[in-house]
């Protein structure tokens, strides 16, 4: 039922490789609550920032969020400094390290993103002009059900909404999916088999939709 993938969801090794499999470790550590600390900062933090964008324009959640971290940064620094001006001690700046880390992307780490950003860019025109071109009838009728279902979809949430359901997936699906898999798999294996009877029997009577033997 779904449309058949053909975006290269893995970047071709090795120019994107190592980038590519370490934002899928990081993704899946975060998606699993591998560490629970970390995803749940991450998983609040999201979910404040878009609960915050449906009650506020963007431009003032952002500016509410840069006076939230400026007034963190001068609170800790004055209090540092109050506390070095008692304590005679000579520390130094609190920040110092994060001020001499350095945070320059090399000349070779943006050729990747760029050369992985093309890659999508490209993959998803082609793509895109198969399915409005008719390649493939099957296809190209499986997209345009998927457009019409999404126009109930968008009647019924705003893209917040949806932005939100869909964060809020991310992090409890694959949780739920890992500890109940077996049942889940039959439930998808049963649909799957029903959803493909329907399409096959879609397909034998329509002129022209029947797919070529490869």
């Amino acid at each position: 039922w779904v449309l058949t993938a053909r975006l290269p969801w893995v970047p071709p090794q090795p120019v994107l490789g190592n980038v590519w499999s370490s934002w899928k470790c990081q993704a899946i550590d975060l998606l699993y609550w591998r560490d629970i600390k970390q995803t749940g900062i991450v998983f609040g933090s999201l979910l404040l920032l878009l609960f915050s964008l449906t009650q506020f324009s963007v431009v003032s959640v952002v500016a509410y969020l840069a006076l939230a971290g400026l007034s963190a940064t001068i609170s800790f620094r004055i209090y540092k400094s109050v506390l070095q001006a008692v304590q005679k001690t000579d520390e130094g700046h609190p920040f110092k390290a994060y001020l001499e880390m350095e945070m320059n992307l090399s000349q070779d780490q943006i050729q990747k993103y760029t050369d992985c950003l093309q890659l999508y860019v490209n993959s998803t025109v082609k793509e895109l002009r198969r399915l409005f071109l008719v390649q493939d009838l099957v296809d190209s009728l499986k997209f345009a059900v998927l457009m019409w279902l999404l126009t109930y979809v968008g009647a019924l949430f705003n893209g917040l909404t949806l932005l939100i359901m869909a964060v809020v997936s991310m992090f409890t699906l694959p949780v739920v999916y890992d500890k109940y898999q077996a049942q889940i798999d039959q439930y998808l294996g049963l649909v799957r088999t029903h959803i493909n009877t329907v399409v096959a029997k879609i397909q034998a009577k329509i002129p022209g939709a029947k797919r070529k033997a490869e």
